[in-house]
């Protein structure tokens, strides 16, 4: 029997769960990719071959099994596009703490790099700003944002789970969690090698500036800036804020608050696809006008479906994995195909252009953050791209029935059935 052929009856074993006629099937079924020299465990000969004696870490290769006995169809290999948050370091301060994996962690990640957050309740993320706009979506909580237009307009508003927030580059702004238990969030800067840790904060500057030319700027005495901390607070513990009308009297400016809107509810908006199997509700300028450089898509995949086969044109695709389990395979050229397990707090990272899906391999709901450096979300799914082109040619391209390629929705569902 041909090597191919050997390889190909696997495959399509996984696929449908058949263990049926060795060979009629490997005569008839024609799937994975023709590899050369073969791949996978179903061309090893001798079982011993397939054995690990070494010394190796079972919890973690228990939680990636698809890294160590990956499916026939996987073929050659690509840069990781696996990380998590679970394995960076946390830097913790009196408030909360934070961990962040950025392109130095994770090379794939070229575009964006992402930072955990925890906040107590009291707990301040102190009076700062970015060289990189920051967008955010909250998982736990709520919390009190504050920020400052270009224009001179403040604005505050209080945020709770599943609500996003975006501050463009260069905007001053500030977190405190709230609560009995305060506030935890996920933050994609739209640049990789963009640090949480390497912020501009209010007490850097201020002690970095003469008291005499403070004084001068502020129009107040020397001895006003005495007290300041000669370290950055960066998160500290703050009191328990005044209520959320209060302080937007406090701040409140003759000229008004901003004409956008810096925090969008994902909870009181619709599914833009849904289906029995999940949801996906895009986030993106369409909807959330000043998030000019980072769009979204929150995905839902019950137990048993399938984030079907698709591809985005225009930006790479930034993972944040909320809760569930699931295994994503991506294909790239050469050919390449390679699959990997996530769960919760884990990180999936796809290059522009490749090929993936996601299954849901868990008994609860998948939920992920899918994040673009871009200002609208773009898709392109396989299933609506063979069923809108001519009938003839995908059937000569595949050697398929042309009826069965009839079946396929010219719809675009998002999430399917497994």
């Amino acid at each position: 029997m041909r090597e191919l052929s050997r390889r190909n009856l696997l495959a399509a074993t996984t696929v449908v769960g058949a263990t049926t006629a060795f060979s009629a099937a490997a005569s008839t079924v024609q799937l994975g990719n023709p590899d050369r020299p073969p791949e996978g465990a179903v061309n090893v000969s001798n079982p011993q071959a397939l054995t690990e004696p070494g010394p190796q870490n079972r919890i973690l290769a228990d939680q990636i099994p698809a890294a160590g006995n990956p499916p026939a169809t996987d073929v050659n290999g690509m840069p990781m596009f696996w990380s998590s948050f679970n394995l960076a370091h946390k830097r913790i301060q009196d408030g909360g703490w934070a961990r962040q994996v950025t392109q130095s962690d994770f090379q794939i990640s070229e575009d964006v790099s992402g930072v955990n957050m925890r906040l107590g309740p009291g707990g301040v993320r102190e009076l700062h700003w970015h060289q990189q706009a920051e967008w955010a979506v909250m998982v736990d909580g709520k919390c009190r944002v504050t920020v400052l237009d270009a224009e001179g307009r403040p604005a505050v508003r209080d945020v709770t789970a599943g609500d996003l927030w975006y501050f463009p580059a260069g905007l001053p702004h500030s977190l405190q969690g709230l609560g009995p238990s305060g506030a935890e969030f996920v933050l994609v800067f739209d640049n990789g090698r963009a640090s949480e840790y390497n912020t501009l904060l209010l007490s850097d500057w201020m002690i970095h500036t003469p008291p005499e030319v403070l004084a001068e700027n502020f129009n107040l005495p020397v001895s006003a800036f005495q007290n300041m901390s000669l370290d950055a607070r960066w998160i500290y513990q703050g009191a328990e804020p005044p209520p959320l009308a209060e302080v937007q009297r406090q701040v409140a400016s003759p000229l008004g608050e901003p004409e956008l809107e810096f925090v969008f509810s994902t909870s009181k908006m619709a599914p833009t696809k849904q289906t029995r199997s999940g949801s996906v509700k895009i986030v993106d300028t369409r909807n959330f006008p000043v998030s000019t450089t980072i769009a979204a898509g929150i995905v839902t995949i019950k137990p048993g479906g399938l984030r079907e086969l698709h591809w985005h044109p225009n930006a790479d695709e930034w993972q944040y994995w909320v809760q569930g389990t699931g295994r994503m395979t991506v294909f790239n050229t050469g050919p390449a195909a390679v699959t990997m397990d996530f769960h919760a707090g884990d990180i999936g990272y796809v290059k522009k252009g490749l090929g993936h899906y996601i299954q849901n391999t868990g008994s609860t709901d998948i939920i992920m953050v899918e994040t673009f450096k871009d200002k609208q979300f773009a898709e392109v799914t396989l299933s609506q791209w063979l069923a809108n082109s001519p009938r003839q040619m995908v059937a000569e391209t595949l050697k398929m029935d042309p009826r069965l390629i009839e079946q396929i929705s010219k719809s675009r569902p998002d999430v399917v059935p497994g």
